[in-house]
């Protein structure tokens, strides 16, 4: 244990520099740890994240294979999962006296099944550590002189610290900050939305999903010149389409989608991987053995009859026997090669992600400190750091502000 008696501040009451605080102050009792946090609520991603019950983090303990899941970042986390991944995080709030549950899908909540629990365990944590938490009051300037960093309050009192950790999430003045401390901002974009669509193909569709489709994403050369692709569950909403296969897209394609103002065309194999050749042959050997049934009627393609409805309704046939191969030929090219036009995002209420942030080359992973400016370290979204949706973002700040947290302490 360290007994060095440093004064450390933590700028962001977030799941970040809570968490940085608390294993700060358990390696190090000598030192004092105030959080300021410039709104009235803490935690206010865990509270919300999830529909209100908290994806703690992923169930994949291989860290190259969890390291695929952050479009921007990967390569830098990678070195980081080694000292703290999921499985870490895990441990800590079993420790701590929270049960945890992973789905299908490898999502990990509380059993609980409630946000609340986590957040409460982090405030006890870092009360039972010591950490002082200073709400509704923001920091308006950080400066560093003689070797300390000066920070001047909204009320202009000013504060002395040896160590700062800027974990602001994606708030522009967090940026500012690290700007004004000479660091590089990428401009942050948002990451993780859902595509709205205007297209009569969707109308009347909402609630219909698919469990695994293809979704691509092409744009203009000029725009980027890339083919992005997913693959998973999508479901179709009231304004467009949504579900892991399109958030995930929305992630890696988050530069391009800004820079065309959401603008784009996206290409739909509602079956997946399988190719034309194979549908085609299912549909006429189905044609041979059904003929006397409705055209409505699908075959066992695993997509919805309401689907596959609106997929036959221009053909004004009543059974499959009066399908000509020319008819079937254009079914498929729809099931597997469809297109409509992204004409805006839409949102995704259990994940507020940004990818832009503090440029990952100016600082040093094995600390999370920055290579400009000694003693200060960042962790969570003020990074360039943004990951797909299932819990990778938090898995993002518990592993940035623990490494901090150690080097914070020293």
């Amino acid at each position: 244990m360290n007994t060095n008696s440093k004064k450390i501040v933590v700028i962001g009451g977030g799941a970040a520099g809570i968490f940085a605080a608390i294993n700060t102050l358990r390696l190090n009792k000598n030192a004092s740890c105030t959080v300021y946090e410039s709104t009235s609520r803490l935690l206010t991603k865990v509270l919300i994240s999830g529909g209100g019950r908290c994806n703690i983090t992923h169930n994949c303990y291989d860290s190259q294979l969890f390291a695929k899941n952050y479009p921007r970042g990967h390569k830098q986390l990678l070195s980081a999962f080694s000292k703290f991944q999921a499985k870490d995080t895990l441990n800590w709030f079993h420790k701590e006296g929270v049960e945890t549950s992973a789905e299908k899908d490898g999502r990990i909540f509380p059993k609980s099944n409630k946000s609340k629990t986590i957040s409460e365990t982090l405030l006890s944590a870092a009360d039972r550590a010591g950490v002082v938490i200073k709400k509704n009051l923001k920091v308006q300037e950080i400066n560093k002189v003689s070797g300390k960093f000066i920070l001047t309050l909204k009320d202009s009192t000013e504060v002395i610290a040896d160590k700062i950790l800027i974990a602001t999430g994606s708030n522009p003045k967090g940026y500012e900050f690290c700007q004004r401390l000479g660091h590089k901002i990428i401009p942050p974009v948002p990451s993780l939305f859902t595509f709205k669509i205007q297209d009569d193909f969707i109308k009347d569709l909402a609630g219909q999903s698919s469990e695994d489709v293809t979704v691509e994403l092409n744009f203009p050369p000029n725009i980027d010149k890339k083919t992005y692709r997913q693959k998973g569950p999508l479901l179709i909403t009231h304004w467009g389409i949504s579900g892991p296969a399109v958030l995930k897209l929305s992630a890696f394609a988050a530069i391009a989608l800004f820079n065309s103002n959401y603008k784009a065309q996206v290409k739909i194999n509602w079956l997946g991987e399988r190719k034309y050749n194979s549908i085609f042959n299912q549909l006429i050997e189905f044609r041979e053995k059904n003929k006397d049934k409705k055209i409505t009627v699908p075959p066992d393609l695993n997509i919805s009859k309401r689907l596959w409805s609106r997929f036959v309704q221009s053909f004004d046939l009543l059974t499959w026997q009066h399908l000509t191969k020319k008819n079937i030929n254009q079914i498929v090219q729809q099931l597997c090669q469809q297109k409509l036009t992204v004409c805006g995002k839409g949102i995704f209420k259990e994940e507020f992600v940004t990818c832009g942030g503090v440029d990952l080359e100016e600082v040093n992973f094995k600390k999370m400190e920055s290579k400009i400016v000694s003693n200060l370290f960042f962790a969570g979204e003020v990074l360039n750091i943004d990951g797909i949706t299932g819990g990778f973002n938090f898995q993002n700040a518990w592993t940035t502000s623990w490494i901090a947290s150690q080097h914070m302490a020293e």
